[in-house]
């Protein structure tokens, strides 16, 4: 099975720049998008539904704050829509379908870099999220959580440019949350499972002068289940292919759906 995660900043703008012609040629059994910035009615025409892919998306009351989506080739056995933290409902920020051996969830989480007032929003959501992943584990399923986190996890996962720097997505609270996801929870983070080298990013932001001077973060994820563990096959980030400002993260898993 393979996963694809990718933040489009706009799902319309995405599909001029060629998405879905893409998303055909990378061969992805499930692509998660994030920022899709539109009401799913936004999306109701034949090109948002390419041919053998069923699409299932949850929308932002105010549409500049993300929502999100799922393209999937299996039909799921159900669909949830948020996680039961309303702020986030609201803001269109989780998504999962559920298949017969696995589910799969995209979520966007709120960007806080250069705008202070979102951290403590930003702060919340990953809290509430915690709480949602504690409950998971009392789950016997396989569960691979993907999505735009807006913060890097460890030294390797961003630019020196920032190590020294005070700003949000590594701040040392968010990377604590990410040791006690990985840690002390028992999730994973697939990509990190099958890479470990330095300067692997997915995001660029603008301000930072982005690609050229490679001023990158890693804040995309695929975080799985410990059941996913073993079954992590391959993985990569797209480098060569740019929606947005981030770059796809494509893991392949030994699983059935």
């Amino acid at each position: 099975m393979r996963v694809v995660s990718v933040s489009v900043n706009g799902l319309k703008s995405a599909a001029e720049k060629g998405f879905f012609d893409w998303m055909r040629e990378i061969d992805a059994d499930v692509v998660c998008i994030q920022d899709i910035k539109g009401k799913v009615y936004d999306f109701d025409d034949a090109i948002y539904h390419p041919e053998g892919y069923e699409a299932y998306f949850i929308d932002a009351e105010n549409p500049e704050d993300g929502g999100v989506g799922i393209y999937t080739r299996h039909f799921p056995k159900a669909i949830m829509y948020g996680f039961a933290y309303e702020p986030a409902d609201r803001q269109g920020r989780f998504i999962q379908a559920d298949f017969e051996n696995v589910s799969v969830a995209s979520m966007l989480s709120p960007c806080a870099l250069g705008k202070s007032e979102l951290q403590q929003p930003k702060d919340e959501f990953y809290a509430a999220f915690k709480h949602h992943l504690e409950k998971t584990l009392r789950k016997r399923r396989q569960f691979i959580f993907t999505g735009a986190m807006h913060s890097a996890h460890l030294v390797m996962d961003a630019s020196p440019k920032f190590h020294e720097m005070e700003v949000s997505g590594f701040l040392a609270h968010e990377r604590a949350w990410f040791d006690e996801v990985f840690d002390d929870l028992g999730y994973v983070d697939a990509f990190r499972k099958i890479n470990v080298q330095k300067n692997e990013y997915t995001w660029w932001p603008e301000w930072a002068e982005g690609w050229r001077k490679d001023a990158g973060w890693r804040t995309d994820y695929q975080i799985t289940s410990q059941s996913v563990k073993n079954l992590i096959l391959d993985g990569f980030i797209d480098y060569d292919t740019r929606f947005s400002d981030h770059a796809p993260l494509i893991i392949d898993y030994d699983i059935i759906m």
